[in-house]
């Protein structure tokens, strides 16, 4: 594992709980040469429709104050 990797894990597990809470979680699927991050959302997170929300406000903004190298997040949803 590579330290983005490593530093986009740690940023995830900040808001993991909140998510588990719901009945959801995030994966990481890939991050590319060009740092972009693909994430997949998990269990209820991948039905619920405040995902969108979940994902803007929630993710996006976690991992781009943590991990700031990431250009762009995507969700494969």
């Amino acid at each position: 594992m590579d330290a983005l990797y490593l530093k986009v894990e740690q940023a995830l597990d900040t808001i993991r709980p909140y998510l588990e809470a719901d009945g959801g979680n995030v994966e990481i699927i890939e991050i590319t040469s060009d740092k972009k991050l693909k994430i997949e959302l998990m269990g209820a997170c991948k039905s619920c429709n405040m995902s969108h929300m979940t994902m803007k406000s929630g993710i996006e903004e976690t991992i781009r104050r943590a991990v700031p190298e990431i250009i762009e997040i995507i969700s494969v949803n």
